[in-house]
């Protein structure tokens, strides 16, 4: 079980848009993603915790692609939204001040796809200081091998990874519902393993 302290972290969604939750992923569906993305994030909100949601915008073109705009149940009042024009969210877009004015300083990431957005938005945050952790049942990719070589190769070099049933916010219960075992990782100093390892 990993615990983390809901003052100090922040749930970060990544390019759930209507044309990328569209595309063919694997290992699971976008549908499958957005769902438990947003059962996290109903918990962390619970909690207290902020949610931040990034979607990405094309620079240097008059109309986005039809598609481009965050599913109607992703962010909600009072959620940090954020703009990107690169793959990462932290360029240009003042996530990391915002993040900071709210005391945070453990991320807990989900999104599309697991190797582009995610993990590059993952590899700016390390830079920045930031604690990860991977939530690898509410991501996906383009294909399982990019998706598998991303949660065993180098997010458990940058965080922890995780399942989001062995996801506890500190004083409440899991953040969602049973989907199964814990991935592995390196364990980041804003979250906290149970003593008996659970």
């Amino acid at each position: 079980m990993t615990e983390i302290d809901p003052q100090r972290t922040a749930l970060v969604i990544v390019d759930l848009m209507e044309r990328i939750v569209a595309l063919p992923l694997a290992p699971r569906s976008g549908d499958e993603v957005a769902e438990r993305s947003v059962e996290l994030a109903r918990a962390f909100r619970k909690a207290g915790a902020p949610v931040a949601v990034v979607r990405v915008e094309r620079p240097g073109v008059a109309e986005q692609p039809p598609g481009s705009a965050l599913l109607e149940r992703v962010a909600e009042p009072g959620d940090i939204e954020v703009v990107k024009g690169a793959v990462g969210a932290f360029h240009g877009t003042g996530l990391d001040a915002r993040l900071r004015e709210r005391g945070v300083r453990t991320l807990v990431l989900t999104g599309i796809a697991t190797n582009l957005g995610v993990e590059s938005t993952a590899r700016a945050a390390a830079d920045h200081g930031y604690e990860l952790v991977f939530v690898e049942d509410a991501m996906s990719a383009l294909t399982e091998a990019e998706h598998r070589a991303s949660v065993t190769l180098d997010m458990p070099r940058l965080g922890t990874v995780v399942t989001a049933r062995d996801l506890h916010l500190a004083g409440g219960a899991s953040a969602a519902g049973p989907v199964g075992a814990a991935c592995g990782g390196g364990r980041p100093a804003g979250a906290h393993s149970s003593p008996s390892g659970d």
